[in-house]
């Protein structure tokens, strides 16, 4: 367990003897979301525990047990599933469907602007979860892009009905504007009032950030952009990005009227629309149970196709069928509307007075009233708390090991910069102890990937550059291994293990096997042989009595100590044979005379054994064999001939 789980106290816990929670994975305004263990059933689920200080409100908790009696309706593929709902001591929870994956906020921080194809695959399962919900007579009223979820098998759902209410009671005062701003219905301004196309408006909304990459209101204040939502209209999405196809510019206009009367009545309607477009532009959505994420998957399609004569349904005139009506005598309708509506607008603003009290109990008392964690990464620990006690914030210090932070450094806070805290709330700082240590066992006698794996579980970096020896070792085993610190210093021998620290350096020297045996070989197989080993020769001659002439007596030593290395010169000796002398000329010799000469020059001499009593002085050597001056190996026997000199 690592040291920022261990600063929630719920790590760990057995919630209501059956769920155990591992691990936070997500923490809102309200509620904190685990992934925890479903010990009855086996299986791994997402638990979501209302924040301590909001347990006691009962306004709350009566949301709270609404979002799983709302969602617990629902059967849809598209929609998060919830299990189960309860309450253990002081700990209101729901359990719902754990979903591995992003959501659709983190999608469109990391690509800003979606593909076609992204938007309607989004769409498309966005629009199928909220029409079976609208069917159910439930109104979302949260929908935004943090309430989508993108799996990592492809599953796209739409999750957190907390502020889902029943059509019937559609009914809102201030303090139940809890819908993110951005995504606020016009009626829900002036009136308090929401039903299924308030949903549709925030689809409106969504769809035109997902294809500009940006929300179409914009302020400082919640305030104004409130006002733009109550007195504008949203723009084309093809002002900002052209290559938005005509059939999506006017799904987004018709979603986001300002009367609801102009929506479509409910998400069915909408994505009756959305997959007559589906057809016309020859995209079809990603099948849920595609294992390519989201984030991966690029605009390939024909975008270029003409829009067909939009249809438009005259609720009076023409109940059901729909009339065909050209682009230009609907924009005229839509003027002649949008006229009409301005004797309203001072209506608005006196209403939009009444909304400035809900804003006040939003930033007053309500989740506006959070404070956003600083950043404190790089800070000493004394500096960090200090930053954190000036927010209100309770620090709590932690260590962590890192690789990129100096010691005594600030890495990150829990919950991270940025996230919006009450007051009071213990915020752990992490704070760098350096590389982690290692302790690395024996690298000798491992196969290159087998050390190279090693070292990487332990966050070693392996050098590319091996140094490669040929040694009575198999060719691909390490054979000596040394460690360069990257704090700097010394390499530190490592072939038998040693103590390191995480992201160093292991430099390691490979054999390449043995080099072939040459000696008597001819020279010539003998440079080929060591030629294939990268391995250069040059040839020393030698005579030799016991090798035959031409081939290989013995190779000469490495001209630095250490192993045969590609690259490298070895001397080959190579035999000349045997040396040959000139045998002296002995005739008219005495016998002793002519046997001594022999012996001096290296031969050994040979004659009758009838001379050798004969008086020494009475012989005369007449001739020999081999002949004098004949050229032969040293100790070759040479005869001669005696005659008598009386």
């Amino acid at each position: 367990m690592t040291t920022n789980q261990q600063a929630d106290a719920l790590i760990g816990r057995l919630v209501d003897g059956r769920y155990r929670v591992r691990a936070r994975i997500a923490r809102g305004g309200m509620a904190t979301v685990y992934v925890a263990t479903d010990l009855r059933l086996e299986r791994r689920i997402a638990l979501k525990v209302m924040h301590g200080h909001l347990s006691d409100d009962a306004v709350f908790q009566s949301r709270f047990i609404q979002e799983a009696r709302a969602a617990a309706r629902l059967a849809d593929p598209h929609v998060v599933n919830v299990f189960d709902q309860g309450q253990d001591g002081e700990l209101a929870y729901l359990v719902m469907e754990y979903l591995p994956g992003i959501t659709l906020r983190e999608l469109l921080r990391e690509q800003k602007r979606l593909t076609i194809p992204q938007t309607i695959s989004i769409m498309d399962a966005i629009l199928s979860g909220l029409a079976a919900a609208h069917k159910a007579g439930i109104v979302h009223r949260d929908v935004k892009p943090e309430n989508v979820l993108l799996a990592e098998d492809g599953r796209i759902k739409i999750g957190d009905f907390g502020l889902a209410r029943a059509t019937t009671a559609n009914t809102a005062t201030g303090q139940q504007l809890l819908g993110t701003i951005a995504y606020l219905a016009p009626e829900l301004v002036t009136r308090g009032t929401a039903d299924a196309r308030s949903d549709i408006y925030a689809l409106g909304i969504m769809l035109y950030e997902m294809l500009v990459g940006e929300q179409p209101y914009k302020g400082e204040q919640p305030m104004q952009i409130a006002f733009q939502h109550a007195t504008e209209s949203v723009p084309r999405p093809s002002v900002r990005n052209p290559g938005v196809p005509e059939q999506l510019d006017e799904l987004v206009l018709w979603s986001t009227e300002k009367s609801p009367d102009e929506r479509p009545d409910d998400a069915q309607q909408m994505l009756d629309r959305l997959r007559e477009i589906e057809r016309d532009l020859g995209i079809s959505p990603a099948p849920a149970a595609n294992t390519t994420p989201l984030r991966t998957q690029r605009d390939s399609g024909d975008l270029t196709k003409v829009m067909p004569s939009t249809m438009v349904i005259d609720p009076v005139t023409s109940p059901v069928a729909a009339q065909p009506v050209d682009n230009a005598t609907l924009l005229r309708r839509r003027t002649s509307k949008r006229r009409a509506r301005g004797a309203f607008l001072l209506a608005l603003v006196m209403l939009l007075a009444v909304l400035a009290g809900g804003v006040g109990w939003w930033f007053g008392s309500g989740p506006g009233s959070l404070i956003a964690v600083p950043s404190v990464a790089g800070m000493t620990y004394e500096k960090a708390a200090g930053a954190l006690e000036a927010e209100g914030f309770v620090p709590v210090q932690a260590d962590e090991s890192s690789i990129d932070v100096d010691p005594g450094l600030a890495i990150r806070t829990d919950p991270g910069e940025g996230a919006r805290e009450d007051k009071g709330t213990e915020v752990t700082v992490f704070v760098s102890t350096g590389p982690a240590p290692r302790t690395i066992e024996t690298l000798n006698g491992k196969t290159v990937n087998e050390a190279k794996a090693y070292l990487d579980e332990l966050g070693l970096t392996t050098s590319d550059d091996m140094l490669m020896l040929y040694s009575d070792a198999e060719n691909d085993v390490v054979i000596n291994a040394s460690i360069t610190p990257r704090a700097g210093g010394d390499n530190v021998a490592c072939g038998d293990g040693c103590e390191v620290h995480e992201a160093d350096t292991a430099n390691l020297t490979v054999s390449l096997g043995g080099l072939p045996d040459v000696v008597g070989k001819t020279a010539s197989e003998a440079a080929n042989l060591l030629g294939e080993k990268q391995i250069k020769t040059t040839t020393v001659e030698e005579y030799s009595n016991d090798v035959e002439e031409g081939r290989v007596i013995r190779t000469g030593e490495r001209s630095e100590p250490g192993n045969w290395r590609p690259g490298d010169t070895m001397a080959l000796v190579v035999s000349l044979g045997p040396q040959l002398f000139e045998v002296p000329d002995v005739k008219g010799m005495t016998r002793d005379e002519a046997a001594q000469t022999l012996r001096d020059a290296g031969f050994e001499p040979t004659w009758s054994a009838l001379w050798t009593p004969f008086p020494n002085d009475f012989t005369e050597v007449t001739g020999m064999d081999p002949a004098a001056g004949s050229m032969q190996r040293a100790g070759t026997q040479v005869n001669f001939n005696i005659r008598s000199s009386l």
